[in-house]
């Protein structure tokens, strides 16, 4: 229930907000709440925002009721700065432009513009931007910038402080500054704040003036600091411009809203080296530390033993780790430079640097990707596996602090030592040791009453033994957020903390602006409002909620995300496990169902960027299965006992519709469909104009030359059943169009029998029916045996999703399984003659093709055919998932909301592996799609002689 003062500003966002972006029920309050913390705080309501023009009249109204705000991008915050008990301003899809200019070094990124995209951008130029935290591929620019994040590579040189150029940053009043623009608007602006801009100036000349506060201000910057505000920016700049625009790094929402930024980009060197040193102790390995710092290495990277030993059982690490003293200690070391002469010279000169250094074996830098992957894999697997090994039940929380280089080892025993003194054994400790900076990971069970006291122990002696002792920072990289807040004070002292404040006010006279962020007069605030992790089930009771699945998930902008999926689930388990509130509990599952479970694409994609490998898809199936009852049962063994005919049935449906589409028109038929699944309740598929019209299977060949190679083709029921949209180009059916493409290339093609009853059993998975699945799957491998002489011929399957259901569930069978793609990529490819046709073609790589890496020889093989090959960006599962492009059409609309826009006029068609997700991409792309296979053939002749 709203406050009065949250339900008159509901009222007045009514006005010019639609209501699908006011969002004020509990279960996505709740989730969309959630950040990458140990905290949680439930927003009484979520507004996403599309546009400055909203946000403005956001913030006047929030000006006018007196109700805090809080800006949310990625969420992928790690100490709360991105939580709230009152409104949540998420940003929607608008806040992702971007412009390049000065030939790549400078690029101005809107708020919501994922930092590996900006990237990504960057790239034809060999260029970046400067900072490069962890979650680069979640984290939008906006928050990238408001925390001063770095990572393994920036250091204090290269991070959004030091890279900024420009900034276009709204008030607390909704009044916009651009830093950048020198037209009236700006000067406008500066008219109007002529008072805040003479006031910035005057602090700055007021502290500039301070000697000993300005050298404290300049100390305390040499090593990474992101605890408290950037003071630095009244000690470096005079002019208030830049001194209000590096404010705002670093200032986590709390002065003002970041729109637009422009970073001066940094150099992306193509040519890497990596190697791995193991010292004696970490004494030793700081030593080296000091001494790589003059050298010309991109990252250091220090772990102690705990570290090692939390990865040394995984798949791929140096049996040696196992052996490891207990004393020792490991560097990652790379360097980078634009060619390989130059990369060749700084491994030497690096090399000889330490060569005095004892280490416990022999090092050797490598500059082979899949050798200098495998090393990163240990460092970025640290994290991960202390997430997957813990208890459930308990929080992961890594917090990050920095010392002078000189004095990282004795700060590394030092902590060791606290883990030890209160009972955080296992703990480990690893970071970028070039900037005396290094991580923590505990894991904590606040469902334990004495919990709480320990960890605030814990703290106040962390906090005070790197304060006393070692006058570093507590916070290095991740920004103060809640849990710091209340130790600013004793990082920076009272004439730094009371300038902190001054500035607070400065900008925010009212305190709206995510208050108890940064500064917050509770001591035990960081003990308040901890998250609660209740058990749900093995298969998601590890997630840390990190958010890194999101930018995968294809219903993330219209229901939930894997994170929310899970958070949701976890508040039911609490609730029914406290056996009260029992209409929450209600609404909670009645509403989850249509949100989480329904809406789920199921595409396994979340589980490639989760850190512990989460499949939230696997967890909506598994709760799928267990909502059907006996009567979905019945019809799910029906249904496998009777298949040949129910595709059959389909196909004659197909027909029909097609000859109804033919009859009637696309306007007609569509508005026809249309009223009659609305009457039904939505229960009637709704019909589209690239509908597949009914599917065919090839004629047996006659005259078989003998000595050709066998190659067995088990084409999809969904490929036997659905042809080519009516008007596509290509009027063949996909299976008829394979087996002519390898008899091209000179094979026997041998169909297994009774191929019309067949299938792999995803239908029925994905339906929350395994035992079907599974026994459809059966049968197709014992088929398959038997039409491949017991796995002596390899067998194509001609859709991905297929393909991978029956791989990554395969028994010991010797059956050698083949997508179409890397069948048509190794094998056929070489057995033809392409003609490359001055075409641009889009590709889309399916989630199966995802799931198993073959996404770049879908892209080698259209490379081979065309000149040209989109790939569209931000586009990722179709969101088809099975039928629910059919059934939930607006998961498929929301998924590939992004697709047409990335297309080029020139581009006039596509090409995928699965007849299912054409469907949708024909529909929000206006092209026709089709299988790889057409383009192929289409392009190809047999090799004469």
């Amino acid at each position: 229930m709203l406050s009065t003062a949250h339900q008159q500003l509901h009222h007045d966002l009514q006005q010019f907000i639609p209501t699908t972006r006011l969002i004020s029920d509990p279960l996505r309050t709740l989730a969309y709440g959630t950040d990458a913390s140990l905290y949680r705080l439930i927003p009484q309501l979520v507004v996403r925002v599309e546009s400055e023009t909203e946000m403005q009249r956001i913030l006047g109204l929030a000006h006018t009721h007196g109700t805090p705000v809080t800006f949310r991008a990625a969420g992928t915050s790690l100490s709360g700065q991105a939580v709230t008990d009152s409104v949540l301003l998420q940003l929607g899809d608008s806040w992702r432009n971007w412009r390049i200019s000065a030939c790549g070094r400078l690029s101005a990124c809107s708020r919501g513009i994922i930092g590996g995209h900006a990237n990504r951008y960057l790239a034809p130029y060999q260029r970046k931007i400067g900072p490069d935290p962890a979650s680069i591929n979640s984290c939008h620019i906006g928050g990238i910038a408001a925390n001063n994040a770095s990572g393994m590579c920036c250091g204090t040189a290269q991070n959004s402080y030091k890279t900024l150029k420009d900034m276009r940053v709204m008030l607390a009043d909704g009044a916009v500054l651009d830093t950048g623009d020198p037209g009236p608007a700006a000067r406008r602006s500066s008219i109007s704040h002529a008072n805040l801009l003479a006031q910035i100036a005057e602090l700055g000349q007021r502290t500039r003036a301070n000697v000993s506060l300005a050298e404290r201000i300049r100390s305390k910057f040499k090593i990474k600091n992101t605890c408290g505000y950037s003071l630095n920016a009244l000690v470096d700049y005079q002019d208030p411009f830049e001194i209000l625009q590096h404010l705002m790094i670093g200032s986590e929402g709390t002065l003002g809203f970041i729109a637009e930024i422009t970073f001066h980009t940094v150099e992306e060197h193509s040519h890497k080296a990596t190697t791995l040193m193991i010292f004696p102790d970490i004494k030793t390995a700081c030593e080296a530390v000091a001494a790589l710092k003059s050298q010309p290495v991109a990252a250091v990277e220090l772990m102690d033993r705990a570290s090692i030993r939390s990865v040394e059982n995984k798949a791929g690490m140096p049996p040696y780790f196992k052996e490891l003293p207990e004393t020792a200690a490991a560097l990652l070391v790379e360097t980078r430079a634009l060619n390989p002469a130059n990369l060749s010279a700084q491994v030497e000169v690096i090399t000889a640097s330490i060569a005095a250094m004892p280490t416990l074996f022999p090092f050797q830098f490598t500059d082979r990707p899949e050798e200098f992957t495998k090393l990163w894999a240990i460092r970025q697997g640290l994290f991960p596996s202390v997430g997957s090994a813990r208890a459930t039940g308990t929080t992961v929380i890594i917090e990050d602090v920095a010392v002078a280089v000189p004095q990282l080892a004795a700060m590394t025993l030092d902590l060791q030592e606290l883990f030890d003194q209160h009972g955080y054994t296992g703990s480990i400790i690893f970071g970028h040791a070039l900037e005396g900076n290094l991580h923590f990971v505990i894991t904590p069970d606040f469902s334990k009453p004495a919990e709480t006291e320990r960890y605030k122990q814990f703290m106040d002696d962390v906090c005070g033994m790197i304060v006393h002792q070692y006058d570093g920072s507590l916070k290095a990289e991740h920004g103060t957020g809640r849990n710091i807040a209340p130790f600013v004070e004793l990082e920076w002292g009272q004439q730094a903390y009371q300038l902190m404040r001054e500035i607070k006010v400065l900008f925010d006279p009212r305190n709206l602006l995510n208050p108890g962020v940064i500064l917050n007069d509770d001591p035990e605030a960081h003990l308040k409002n901890i998250k609660p992790m209740a058990a749900v089930d093995p298969l998601v009771d590890q997630c840390i909620e990190c958010g890194f699945c999101e930018p995968n998930c294809p219903s993330r902008a219209l229901t939930l995300s894997p994170r929310q999926r899970i958070v949701g689930l976890r508040e039911i388990a609490r609730l029914q496990a406290a056996g009260e509130d029992a209409s929450q509990l209600q609404a909670l599952q009645e509403s989850y169902q249509y949100q989480g479970v329904d809406t789920c694409a199921a595409d396994s994609l979340c589980s490639l960027t989760c850190p512990v490998g989460i499949n939230t898809g696997a967890m909506m199936l598994k709760v799928r299965s267990q909502k059907r009852g006996q009567t979905a049962q019945r019809i799910g063994h029906w249904v496998a006992n009777h298949f040949a005919g129910v595709t059959a049935a389909t196909r004659f449906n197909l027909a029909a519709t097609n000859i109804s589409h033919r009859i009637l028109g696309t306007p007609l038929q569509g508005g026809l469909t249309g009223g009659l699944r609305k009457l039904s309740g939505n229960r009637i598929p709704l019909w589209n104009r690239y509908m597949p019209t009914a599917g065919a299977m090839p004629k047996p060949e006659v005259n078989v030359a003998p000595g050709r190679p066998r190659v067995v083709y088990f084409p999809s029921c969904a490929s036997r059943t659905m042809g080519p949209a009516k008007g596509d180009p290509e009027s063949e059916a996909l299976p008829v169009k394979t087996v002519a493409l390898l008899r091209k290339a000179g094979f026997e093609v041998i169909l297994p029998d009774d191929s019309a009853a067949l299938c792999c059993g995803q239908p029925f998975e994905s339906k929350g029916l395994p035992q079907q699945a599974d026994a459809k799957r059966r049968e197709v491998e014992q088929a398959l045996l038997k039409a491949s002489r017991n796995g002596q011929d390899p067998i194509v399957f001609d859709t991905t999703p297929c393909v991978f259901r029956v791989k990554k569930n395969q028994a010991q069978t010797p059956l050698k399984l083949y997508d179409i793609t890397e069948f048509l990529h190794d094998v056929v490819l070489e057995r033809l003659t392409i003609h490359k046709q001055a075409e641009t073609v889009a590709i889309h790589p399916t989630c199966s093709n995802i799931n198993m890496g073959l996404q770049a020889k879908l892209k080698a093989i259209a490379e081979t055919c065309v000149e040209k090959v989109i790939v569209p960006d931000r586009v990722s599962c179709c969101g088809w998932a099975g039928d629910k492009g059919f059934t939930q059409p607006e998961l498929n609309a929301s998924a590939l909301r992004d697709l047409k826009a990335a297309l080029p006029n020139e581009c006039q068609s596509g090409y995928s592996t699965s007849r299912t997700c054409e469907i949708g991409l024909s529909l929000h792309s206006g092209r026709y799609y089709r299988s790889i296979v057409y383009l192929m053939d289409r392009c190809s002749q047999a090799k004469i002689g």
